[in-house]
């Protein structure tokens, strides 16, 4: 039998799982009840809820004036709680409340004529979210390469960090930005549960013969989890069980398993089991 190790964090973040169990409340107690985006970078999990009933829709347009809209953990930007008010939408704020502080930390600087800089992935909806609190003003650095593209004639700077950011490439960028800047503050604003979860993964890698990291192919989170491990050992990304080549783990005796922030814990035990049975 294969020695199988899950990672100390792995799974539901603390955000992700209340816009989950909110959300579920919500199909639950109503009809009619509508999510702004996919809850989560998880699409087994998702169908859950739409077979529940949730509808899935990509703008408020979309939705019945009046009904009611779900924002996913990732948040959103102000314009789109303007619009609801203006459409009467009853809004359930499912954002993570440390994805709210980061809105709130760009809101309070940019009113005060801060330029902001967001270190992040600009095409994450966190991002664009976080964006939206800014008039869509920021500048977005995913790497070192985009220290380039940021305007030298601001007086003042306030710098964020997407949560689920790379915590190695974001100390890289702002010990950059401190010599290239002159009046800047910075707001480490990666979660805590994210450090914890690529510090385990880390630590996990080193360990065994071969990681398997669970999570969605378009999270970002498990993404990064991905790039961690594979700096120690063979890792593989999968979705599901059905993903994995079990008789690839054969020729190891050491598994180690991580996930994603989105990941439910069935999803994790459907992998961990399958793999004891080799």
């Amino acid at each position: 039998m294969l020695k199988v190790k899950i990672a100390s964090y792995a799974g539901f973040c603390f955000g992700v799982e209340r816009a989950m169990n909110m959300a579920w409340k919500e199909v639950e107690e109503n009809s009619d009840v509508y999510s702004l985006g996919p809850l989560i970078h998880n699409k087994q999990a998702v169908k859950k809820y739409e077979d529940k009933g949730l509808k899935v829709i990509n703008s408020l347009d979309e939705a019945e004036n009046k009904s009611r809209v779900i924002i996913r953990s990732h948040g959103v930007g102000l314009k789109i709680y303007e619009e609801a008010k203006e459409k009467g939408i009853k809004i359930i704020d499912a954002t993570c409340p440390f994805v709210k502080k980061i809105q709130d930390i760009v809101y309070k600087y940019y009113n005060e004529e801060y330029k902001i800089i967001i270190v992040g992935d600009y095409s994450h909806p966190e991002v664009i979210g976080i964006n939206g609190w800014c008039n869509n003003e920021a500048v977005i650095v995913k790497n070192i390469e985009d220290l380039d593209n940021i305007p030298r004639n601001y007086k003042k700077y306030c710098v964020v960090a997407q949560t689920t950011m790379n915590l190695n490439v974001y100390e890289k960028i702002t010990e950059k930005l401190e010599k290239m800047l002159e009046c800047v503050e910075f707001y480490n604003t990666i979660c805590s549960a994210t450090r914890e979860r690529q510090k385990a993964a880390k630590e996990l890698s080193r360990e065994v013969d071969v990681m398997i990291v669970i999570g969605g192919k378009h999270s970002s989170n498990t993404q990064k989890l991905v790039q961690i491990c594979s700096e120690n050992v063979i890792t593989y990304h999968i979705e599901t069980i059905d993903d994995l080549d079990l008789n690839k783990l054969k020729k190891y005796s050491f598994v180690g398993i991580t996930a994603g922030a989105s990941t439910p814990k069935w999803i994790i035990e459907e992998v961990v089991s399958s793999i004891e049975k080799l």
